[in-house]
């Protein structure tokens, strides 16, 4: 019987590069880590990416951003609130937003289990095709590389 996907996910994330390129396509590139790490977990057919980019969408903008953002905010040393109770606030809100990040893992799981064999760079593309029309090739392959 096969993982899971968080629990493959949690695994990938934890090999050497795979963070750094996950947080590089988020950050410079605002693709979604969950979407990127299910669609070479998965391989979804188009029909499933679609509602997986769909789902995905929906969850960051009501959910995943807004968690994240105060997570950021309160990192910063310009917030207005006693370093101790900033910190220990910054820490629930970061436990918030990786549950988060689960609970959009079993959503999209529930759209595609997992593949017996993948593409790991072609997935990576489709995904990033799916979500917005573009694909970094670069960015990418790094993490194509890091997973392999």
């Amino acid at each position: 019987m096969s993982d899971g996907l968080w629990d493959w996910a949690l695994a990938a994330y934890g090999r050497p590069g795979v963070p750094e390129a996950t947080l590089a396509l988020q950050d410079e590139h605002g693709f979604s880590t969950a979407l990127l790490l299910w669609a070479v977990w998965a391989d979804p057919d188009p029909e499933s990416l679609a509602n997986g980019v769909q789902t995905t969408v929906v969850w960051d903008e009501t959910v995943l951003w807004p968690l994240r953002n105060v997570r950021r905010t309160l990192k910063a040393p310009r917030a207005p609130f006693a370093d101790a109770g900033r910190e220990g606030l910054r820490e629930d809100v970061k436990a918030a937003e990786l549950r988060a990040e689960r609970v959009l893992m079993e959503a999209l799981e529930s759209l595609a289990g997992p593949a017996a064999t993948v593409d790991t760079p072609a997935a990576l593309r489709r995904a990033a095709m799916a979500w917005c029309g573009a694909a970094p090739t670069a960015a990418l392959d790094r993490l194509a590389k890091a997973l392999a």
